[in-house]
């Protein structure tokens, strides 16, 4: 089974590549691989201050960036043979809680300025991308490919950063509707840019969780059919 990812697996290994010169520079100046996953995680952090805080283009861009940021401590550590299962363990560990903060950062900015259905799919997006990368962490631990489907993170965090800017961009106002769906008022046009990008998280999400789980089934057949026609 193939990936079904929207990136091809040559880009990633391209983009890996190009990595590894800056990651050089970073580990030249005595970062060690674990130090740049740390630095990383710091600056996802503050960006789920600034989502939080309504800054919604300064949040979209520290996403993005160190999204970016976050391929050098692995292009270093095999770069410079330092690759750890420490360093891996970290490096996961603090990706998935720093993506799970910049959404629930995202939903208390929009809780903050009385928006509950930002809120609402801010929520389904960070319950439905844990799922994702729990899949993927429970097939490994059985042994399995578990690295499939529609949204991994690199997708997802190119949707948020997106979302954020461009709904930063177009204007996230304050606003008083007194329903869900600001039916009787409607919304700045940000507001549903960010309910598009997010919307868009825990669909995707959603499907990519299911691809795995049928990804992880086949190889388990897969692997009960040989055994039995081994006998």
């Amino acid at each position: 089974m193939s990936d079904h990812s929207f990136v091809s697996p040559a880009f990633r290994a391209r983009v890996r590549l190009i990595a590894v010169p800056l990651a050089l520079v970073f580990g030249r100046l005595g970062l060690t691989p674990n130090a740049l996953t740390i630095v990383g995680f710091i600056g996802t952090c503050v960006a789920a201050v600034a989502a939080a805080t309504q800054n919604w283009v300064l949040a979209g861009l520290l996403v993005i960036v160190f999204g970016i940021f976050d391929l050098f401590d692995g292009a270093l550590a095999r770069a410079t043979n330092q690759v750890s299962k420490f360093g891996a363990f970290l490096d996961s560990t603090l990706d998935r809680t720093g993506e799970n903060l910049v959404l629930a950062g995202v939903a208390v900015g929009c809780a903050w300025i009385g928006f509950p259905l930002g809120t609402l799919v801010a929520v389904l997006a960070m319950s439905f991308a844990s799922v994702v990368t729990y899949t993927r962490a429970k097939a490994e631990a059985l042994g399995l490919h578990g690295e499939v489907g529609l949204a991994p993170r690199s997708e997802r965090t190119v949707l948020l950063a997106a979302g954020l800017i461009l709904a930063g961009l177009t204007g996230v106002a304050p606003i008083d509707c007194g329903n869900l769906f600001c039916v009787n008022n409607p919304s700045p046009p940000g507001q549903w840019v960010l309910v598009v990008a997010l919307g868009l998280i825990a669909i995707l999400s959603a499907i990519t969780v299911v691809q795995r789980i049928l990804h992880v089934k086949h190889q388990l057949d897969s692997s009960t059919s040989t055994t039995s026609s081994n006998r």
